[in-house]
């Protein structure tokens, strides 16, 4: 079908971005290669439009945990290759990625629930460092790894062996959950120190709700929000694939 053709300009303007970031999405292969004139000006078409649409859609939320964001960007880079079917697949995969990891995260967010509704911690002797490790099934690197980013203050005895207390090794189960469904170290601090303040605090928006002095890095700890955006935005790249395949 014959289409509309656009400049650089006209195409960034239709998009909302400049038009450096055209140029820079060709270089990157996020789009097609445009015709050019006599005069080297590029050609967009209504196909590219689709294809920056796509782009902007795919990279809008910040998604870093478990190569999501790289599954968006070879998504992007084969519809930009035209490989339509392709992308459409890895589009779906995408989005079963991210179902997996919001159930993850909704699963760690029980599971803090579990272990805090169990008021007192059970007794358990106090254990050394490798002891802690192996019962926690992490390595001793982790578990310093966890100590140095301020998540666990440890007592030590007179000899200076660390010892773990059973209050200790709760704490650290929740650390361990919200890890293993790839909440940042800053995110758990965070509700740690919610949860010190009011054993009762909404875990969800402890956990979910930098604070505004954080940097920007803090946007990546809306782990939640970010995962239900991507969602949203994995869908709609669904219907901009399909959409596509009606301009070639």
């Amino acid at each position: 079908m014959e289409q509309k053709t656009y400049r650089t300009s006209e195409a960034a303007r239709l998009i909302g971005v400049h038009p450096n970031t055209v140029r820079l999405y060709e270089d990157l292969k996020l789009i097609s290669p445009p015709k050019r004139r006599a005069n080297g000006y590029r050609v967009f078409t209504d196909l590219h439009l689709e294809q920056l649409r796509l782009a902007r859609t795919a990279l809008q939320v910040e998604v870093l945990q478990n190569g999501l964001r790289k599954q968006a960007v070879e998504i992007i880079k084969t519809a930009a290759a035209g490989d339509l079917v392709k992308a459409k697949a890895l589009t779906k995969a995408y989005l079963q990625a991210i179902c997996r990891e919001q159930n993850n995260a909704e699963e760690a967010i029980k599971s803090v629930r579990e272990l805090l509704s169990g008021a007192q911690p059970t007794d358990h002797a106090p254990l050394r460092r490798r002891e802690a490790a192996e019962y926690l099934g992490i390595s001793m690197d982790t578990l310093r790894n966890w100590e140095l980013n301020g998540l666990l203050s440890v007592k030590r005895r007179q000899n200076g062996y660390r010892v773990y207390t059973a209050e200790d090794l709760r704490r650290l189960k929740i650390i361990r959950s919200l890890r293993c469904a790839n909440y940042s170290l800053s995110a758990i601090l965070r509700l740690l120190g919610a949860l010190s303040l009011d054993p009762n605090a909404d875990i969800r928006t402890a956990i979910d709700t930098p604070d505004q002095g954080d940097d920007i890095i803090a946007v990546c700890d809306k782990l939640l929000t970010s995962l239900a955006r991507a969602g949203e935005n994995a869908r709609m790249m669904c219907a901009r694939l399909e959409k596509m395949e009606h301009l070639f």
